[in-house]
């Protein structure tokens, strides 16, 4: 796959293969990066690996551990948040947009969810299924008002209307950063798996929830790096546990 224009050339980018054994499988921090790297306009390559026959030269490359990584100038990175700092370093302005979220808050919006959600979908106990699905409808809950309360860039205090309602388009405005892309392929995981293993709903009433997912779907860097939901299903099977009394 190659993402974006003009710019380096990312020499190899490795991440789990789907199901198929070839398409992108679910991976939440390969997609973060695919989307860092379009988002800067990076031209990249992607090898998929498929994990039950892991190529030799992989093995070499990177003994011990699992996609996602790079090699840039010969150099393997491994982790996830280095990597994103290297990105945001490298690639920095004039010929590369700067990703970093202006407002602090931006990076710890909706930071809960994904571990709620996966103590959700792993418990096999009736007992304690409606606890655990009030954890993550608390947290799902924090991030709808994060999303509704205006950032101080929308509030003019020269003006005699009061914005109540935010009517940015993602986290930290109306332009995606680094929060965006840690954020948005773990909430997606979480629409579609609770619908799929527990039949869980995010609330429709949560609007800004439903709204940010909406203007993730409109963006190419968000829609053509994220696995298709049944990749997404299938890498959970085994995860999600039946509620067995």
């Amino acid at each position: 796959m190659n993402g974006g224009g003009c710019g380096s050339v990312l020499k190899r980018f490795e991440t789990e293969a789907g199901s198929d054994g070839e398409s992108i499988g679910n991976c939440p921090f390969s997609q973060r990066l695919f989307m860092i790297l379009w988002l800067k306009g990076v031209v990249f390559n992607v090898t998929t690996v498929d994990l039950k026959r892991k190529p030799a030269d992989l093995q070499n490359l990177a003994p011990g551990t699992h996609p996602p990584f790079i090699t840039f100038n010969g150099e393997v990175k491994t982790d996830v948040n280095k990597i994103e700092e290297f990105l945001e370093d490298v690639l920095s302005p004039p010929k590369f947009t700067k990703l970093s979220a202006r407002h602090p808050e931006s990076n710890t919006a909706g930071m809960d969810i994904f571990a709620k959600f996966s103590a959700f979908i792993k418990n096999s106990k009736p007992d304690a299924n409606e606890g655990l699905e009030r954890g993550l409808l608390k947290t799902l809950q924090k991030l709808n008002d994060y999303l509704h309360s205006p950032l101080p860039d929308e509030i003019d205090h020269n003006s005699i209307e009061d914005i109540k309602v935010s009517t940015r388009k993602f986290l930290d405005g109306d332009d995606m950063t680094l929060a965006d892309c840690n954020l948005l392929p773990k909430l997606h995981i979480v629409k579609v798996v609770a619908k799929k293993y527990r039949g869980f709903d995010i609330p429709r009433d949560m609007t800004g929830i439903w709204q940010y997912l909406q203007n993730a779907y409109t963006r190419e860097e968000f829609t053509n790096t994220c696995p298709s939901d049944k990749e997404i299903e299938i890498a959970y099977q085994d995860v999600a546990k039946r509620l067995v009394k």
